[in-house]
């Protein structure tokens, strides 16, 4: 970097000049010469009418010269602000296109003066700084971060000429013994603490005091493994403390570095004496430089994500972690699609919420018609959809979803009690099931059960505290949460909504789409966050039916731009009005949760160098206001980018500015296909193609169809025809046939083990608890095996072993779409033998702890419905000959197993009512008014009641 010319001083020089002639000479002149223009008084119409003379003329020239001077003052101050505080871009001032670029050019200039001087006076800045007695002496402060045009144009002066240039420097640096100049000439440089400011980074400091971020390596070499002043020592670049000293290359410039052990008067003596103690550990520290390991990573720009501390012990605990769950399995996937079983909670953000879509579409199915309807038992998924489904049920950690959303509810909770604002977080770190939140800057003590982390930066959960955590009313805070991938058995998520500007992300087409698919789908399933908007550009729009609430698809970056401009004024104009300074103040108050929601961006394709520009203005706010940019480069060079990250072809995700090496967390093109095809399936609002879905397992229910094993799953569960087993593996040999009797279809061995094994379980337990299986089981008179593997490699049952709940499919179908159609007795009498079979829940008496994975089926929706309306249709059975008790009967033994659906109670109502007895039907009333609470009864019911008794309101009042 050279030092300022002869020329650049004048030039710096007469822009000084021109600025005092245009802001201070220009008004003067006006005011002693022309002075003021405009008259004193309102003009009255005798004035309006004389004739326009010359020095009428002149006046108005002169109120034009006067709006012209404010806004090239305008103009100067803007540039001004933006050239000294660095961040952002310079807004614009209206209709001063060539005003602005002049001022521009001036300010630009004018300031060679002010940097030439910081560089021939080290230590000049310090001047006049004084220092509390609680806190340590410091060396000058970097008060300058780059601002996102310079960056832009640091980041594109050529990486191949810094990648040659850190070379030779680094050569040179082994020849000379790990010296860079002369010992008087060496300088040195203090780590600033983060008060008021984001962490410094030693690519701030390359950037600051040798021209490139890039040469950050060579500052590494030079410190790293050397004691600094509290004892600890550099091993990654990533991970820098307040108060450490850090020697400079020879030809590092600016005010803020101090030349040892030359006199430097600004310097307090305890800083002066650590620099030089540090001075002569130079030698030793390039001899043992070559060994000193870590990640040669710099802290990035403006920002700095780093691995806590505490999530790199020396043993791992498996049983706390989905993600390493599923790794403790050694063998393969077993054609699984692997994406899917390293995505814990993205598995579980999908799983979940196609779990809803099913049952959305289950109940709207229900409550249309009765009997014979689609949507009774969800289609089978087959091929890919299949394996996608198996790999979600495996991959999933719906625990480790519930803990993160409670445990950041929970402390938005506490600061809210506290008064206290939330802190701004750019990264959450899980490991081992602690949960490490990073701040953008220090925030205080946290509120218990939270504790300090590695520094003040860092917050701290762990997982047993998470745990007594309980639900609370109160906003998700950090919504914009989404896992990029693991690093060192951690996985991180970013907030894509704090980020100060765009985060790019560069790479193959490809790679880059799996990866965006990735966030995408996150980002509109995940479990904590209540809503936001994802608005994806250039791909995507067949990922709508993940979400049709929150995804929305815009065809280009224009439509983009009008759209965010819109936005970003409305989002300034509410936080204004609510007297709030960013979106995260307004979710810790009585604000409506819906105003403060974020808005996500994902733009796949490289937007244009205008496009870039202008998104690049408007992400410099966006991270107060809720809204964050994604966005995808071929070049890996975009204005604005706060975070630049790179995806490569093996599946690491690249961010060297964050000092981050991570196992990207992908959705490749065939797994994102077979997602939207499971949801697809599942849309409650799709067209049916054919009949009424018949259940996946029909039972011969003659005499002749006496099964060999009969599992009653309908109540209390009892196994018909087997031994039990002895010892303590009994009660997982029964939940091990309890999953496959409710999936008849068959039920791949990966989804068993983690379903019976959450956190995992080695092949060979695994194997051994197969063999057990198969031997109790057994096998039929012919030999064959009850327990049988199809041609995809998973389990399944034969037809001798039937559930009680396959008995009561069996029937309902056979009395509404089979025999009893046409014969009103056989229907009569089927409908009788299936509610005799129902004797309460599903698995009524299943241990605590276990049967975690019902939790991931839709039997516990499908059982309620398929009782009630097989109730419904044994009491439209009976009141087809006016038999009223007989439907009350049969009503009330449907209302024991699915209290809750409103059919029931309306044709309960009706069927009272045809007895006579308005004693009977009054009590009726009240019981239903008892069990509706404060809600009070539902709209139709209340109407059937106006109907069927109207005197109900005052014969209940009556009653009291």
């Amino acid at each position: 970097m050279r030092r300022r010319s002869f020329g650049d001083i004048v030039k710096a020089f007469f822009a000084f000049v021109a600025l005092a002639v245009l802001l201070l000479g220009v008004p003067g002149a006006l005011a002693t010469q022309i002075g003021w223009p405009l008259p004193n008084g309102v003009p009255s119409l005798d004035w309006l009418q004389q004739e326009i003379t010359v020095h009428t003329f002149l006046n108005i020239l002169t109120v034009i010269v006067w709006l012209a001077w404010a806004q090239f003052t305008a103009c100067v101050l803007v540039e001004m602000k933006a050239a000294l505080s660095g961040v952002g871009v310079p807004g614009r001032v209206p209709g001063a296109g060539p005003s602005q670029l002049l001022a521009r050019q001036l300010v630009a200039a004018l300031l060679l003066v002010g940097a030439t001087a910081a560089s021939f006076t080290p230590g000049l800045s310090q001047l006049g700084n004084s220092y509390d007695a609680n806190q340590k002496p410091t060396v000058a402060a970097a008060q300058a971060t780059p601002g996102i045009f310079a960056q832009q144009q640091e980041q594109a002066s050529g990486a191949a000429a810094a990648l040659a240039e850190q070379a030779s420097h680094a050569a040179a640096h082994a020849d000379a013994g790990g010296s860079t100049a002369k010992q008087g000439d060496t300088k040195f440089y203090r780590i600033q603490p983060p008060e008021g400011r984001h962490h410094d980074s030693l690519w701030e400091i390359a950037q600051r005091h040798l021209g490139d971020g890039r040469r950050y390596k060579e500052i590494f070499e030079l410190n790293k493994d050397r004691v600094q002043p509290d004892g600890s020592k550099l091993s990654e670049a990533s991970l820098i403390r307040p108060g450490w000293i850090m020697e400079m290359p020879g030809d590092a410039r600016g005010g803020d570095l101090v030349e040892m052990p030359d006199e430097a008067p600004d310097v307090s003596p305890e800083v002066q004496q650590q620099i030089s103690d540090y001075a002569r550990t130079g030698d030793h520290a390039q001899g043992a430089g070559a060994q000193g390991g870590g990640h040669e990573h710099a802290g990035g720009g403006a920002t700095q994500v780093s691995v806590p501390d505490q999530q790199r012990p020396a043993h791992h605990d498996t049983g706390h972690q989905q993600a390493t769950s599923v790794g403790a399995e050694s063998d393969s996937s077993f054609g699984l699609p692997e994406a899917l079983l390293t995505a814990p909670l993205l598995a579980a953000g999908l799983l979940g919420a196609l779990g809803r879509r099913r049952r959305q579409a289950l109940w709207q199915s229900a409550f249309g018609s009765t009997g014979g309807r689609r949507g009774m038992e969800p289609p089978t998924p087959s091929g890919d959809a299949q394996d996608v489904q198996d790999a979600l049920l495996v991959g999933a950690d719906p625990e480790g979803v519930r803990l993160l959303d409670r445990s950041l509810r929970g402390l938005a909770a506490s600061l809210a009690e506290e008064s206290r604002a939330l802190p701004v977080v750019y990264a959450a770190w899980l490991s081992n099931g602690d949960l490490h939140l990073q701040l953008a800057q220090p925030a205080g003590k946290p509120p218990a059960p939270w504790q300090q982390g590695q520094d003040q930066t860092f917050w701290m959960l762990s997982r047993a505290d998470a745990e007594r955590y309980e639900d609370v009313d109160t906003a998700a805070p950090y919504p914009g949460l989404v896992s990029l991938g693991t690093m060192d058995d951690s996985r991180l998520l970013l907030n894509l909504e704090a980020v100060p500007g765009i985060v790019s992300l560069s790479g193959r087409e490809a790679d880059r789409a799996a990866v965006f698919a990735s966030v995408a789908a996150e980002l509109a399933t995940n479990g904590w966050s209540d809503r936001m908007t994802i608005t994806l550009v250039g791909f995507g729009e067949d990922l709508t039916p993940l979400a049709p609430n929150r995804i929305r698809h815009l065809e280009d970056v224009e439509a983009l731009v009008e759209t965010m401009e819109a936005e970003t004024r409305q989002r300034r104009g509410a936080l204004g009005a609510a007297g709030h300074d960013s979106v995260l103040t307004g979710r810790t108050g009585p604000a409506q949760h819906t105003r403060w929601a974020p808005h996500l961006v994902l733009l796949a394709a490289q937007p244009s160098a205008e496009d870039a520009v202008k998104l690049a203005e408007l992400a410099a706010d966006a991270g107060r206001l809720g809204i964050g940019y994604f966005v995808g480069t071929e070049t890996g060079d975009l204005p604005g980018a706060a975070w630049e990250m790179e995806i490569t072809g093996q599946g690491k995700l690249l961010a060297p500015l964050l000092g981050l090496e991570l196992d990207a967390q992908l959705l490749p093109v065939a797994q994102q296909r077979a997602v939207v095809e499971l949801f697809v399936e599942a849309d409650p609002e799709r067209e049916s193609d054919g009949p009424a879905t018949a259940p996946p397992f029909l039972v011969d229910i003659s005499e002749q169809g006496r099964p060999a094993v009969y599992a009653r799953l309908v109540g209390p569960y009892e196994i018909i025809g087997l031994d039990n087993p002895d010892g303590e593996r009994s009660a997982l040999l029964h939940e091990a046939l309890a999953l496959l009797l409710l999936h008849r279809e068959g039920v791949h061995p990966r989804v068993l083990s983690s379903a019976l094994w959450p956190r995992g379980v080695t092949d060979d337990v695994r194997g051994a608890l197969l063999d057990r299986l198969r031997d109790w089981l057994g096998t039929d008179p012919d030999g064959t095996p009850r327990l049988a593997t199809d041609g995809s490699g998973r389990l399944t049952l034969a037809k001798t072993v039937v559930s009680d709940l396959d008995v009561l499919r069996s029937l309902y179908h056979e009395a509404t779409q089979g025999r009893g159609v046409d014969s009103r007795a056989v229907r009569g009498r089927l409908l009788t033998d299936a509610l005799v079979l129902v004797r309460g829940p599903l698995l009524a008496d299943r241990p605590e702890g276990r049967y975690q994975w019902l939790s991931h089926e839709i039997v516990d929706a499908q059982l309620p419905l398929l009782v009630a309306d097989t109730g419904l249709a044994l009491c439209e059975f009976h009141m087809e000959k006016d038999r009223a008790e007989k439907a009350i009967e049969a009503l009330n033994a449907a209302l024991r197993t699915a209290p809750a659906d409103e059919r029931l109670w309306h044709e309960l109502l009706r069927a009272t009512h045809a007895t006579g007895d308005t004693e009977r039907l009054t009590g009726l009333a009240t019981d239903l008014i008892g069990r509706s609470g404060a809600r009070g009864l539902p709209p139709r019911t209340e109407a059937l009641l106006d109907e069927l008794l109207p005197t109900w309101r005052d014969a209940i009042a009556a009653v009291g």
